[in-house]
């Protein structure tokens, strides 16, 4: 692997990420240059604070880029208290349209790691059901958009489970500002969180530590067999938490056969090494603009067609196909020609607007 290609880069962003979701993480040897060459590839997405997690208390905190590192980590923590505020705030506005709303994402992950200002996130992401999409909508749209980011998700078929009863029947009830907020249980968040990693690609790092720190913060009763499911719903899944254990040095306790017998693709890690690697991963931009906005400005269109060409991990996972060792090519056209025909279907209606 050559140091200075994009996969050499995100090797090197994988080393100085390795731990860095634990209270102590391990010692880190790696000199100043090398942390001035990827801390820009950090920032961005949403990592610095980990970065600077990973050099307080070393040498290398006095490195340049350290101060960005910090700053980063500064601003996450001012976010999380304001956005716990925000979260009770929904909670009780849906509860009292008679909406019982689940939080996913965001804090629900952000509270395994030892300090709240690690994992930052913008929107406040929601499930319902699917019959109460539209009174949701109408109750947030009661919010002030600038103060209040919300992701607003009907079921859960965006994050690969369909039996949205049943998530419903074993989720729980934990206590924010005072106030009531229903989360998944460990074993659906777990599956939420490795789904919409791969479903995009695992192009930021930052979500693939999400992965570690859950798996290294499970209860000793963890149902592995009700979290696997199926077999073939499961392949993205396994596929996320070998990416932590290979990249990240995560822990997995109590592991299932499944785990243990794995083969992992030989294209899974050299996609994720080449994102993070990379000053443009493939995804990033992609939701900065429609394409329709593309086409309709017909400016910047090749950077838009670029950004929404799928690389393997989320080509295998959207088109739920086999993670095997197969060429991923005719999966990503595959992917690309669906997502094309959906595009022209709803641009005659999109157009008008």
């Amino acid at each position: 692997m050559k140091p200075n290609s994009a996969k050499g880069t995100g090797a090197l962003v994988a080393t100085f990420l390795e731990g860095a979701w634990r209270r102590d993480p391990p010692p880190l040897d790696l000199s100043a240059e090398v942390v001035e060459r990827i801390a820009p590839l950090l920032v961005p997405t949403g990592a610095g604070a980990l970065g600077w997690w990973r050099v307080r208390d070393t040498e290398l905190e006095s490195c340049a880029a350290a101060e960005d590192l910090h700053q980063a980590f500064r601003l996450y923590t001012l976010e999380s208290r304001l956005n716990k505020t925000k979260i009770a705030e929904v909670f009780a506005l849906l509860r009292a349209a008679g909406i019982e709303p689940i939080l996913i994402k965001g804090w629900t992950v952000a509270r395994h790691y030892p300090d709240p200002g690690l994992r930052p996130y913008g929107d406040i992401d929601i499930c319902v059901r699917q019959e109460e999409f539209q009174s949701a909508e109408r109750a947030i749209a009661t919010l002030d958009p600038v103060h209040f980011k919300m992701d607003l998700h009907s079921g859960f078929a965006r994050f690969g489970v369909h039996d949205d009863e049943e998530l419903f029947k074993r989720s729980q009830v934990i206590n924010i500002n005072q106030t009531g907020v229903r989360i998944l249980c460990p074993e659906d968040h777990l599956r939420v969180v490795c789904f919409h990693l791969m479903r995009e690609g695992a192009w930021r790092p930052l979500w693939l530590v999400d992965v570690a720190a859950i798996l290294e913060s499970q209860p000793q009763h963890f149902d592995w067999n009700y979290c696997l499911g199926d077999k073939r719903q499961a392949a993205p899944l396994i596929n996320a938490i070998g990416l932590a254990q290979q990249l990240l040095g995560a822990k997995v306790p109590g592991p299932s056969e499944e785990l243990q017998a794995k083969q992992y693709p030989r294209w899974l890690v050299s996609t994720v090494l080449k994102e993070w690697g990379s000053p443009t991963p493939s995804m990033l931009g992609r939701h900065d603009a429609s394409m329709l906005m593309h086409v309709r400005r017909r400016k910047d269109l090749l950077a838009g067609l670029r950004h929404r060409w799928p690389n393997p991990i989320e080509a295998t996972t959207t088109m739920s196909a086999p993670f095997n060792n197969l060429p991923r090519l005719p999966v990503q056209i595959s992917n690309s020609l669906f997502r094309l025909g959906s595009f022209l279907t709803q641009l005659p209606g999109t157009w008008k607007k």
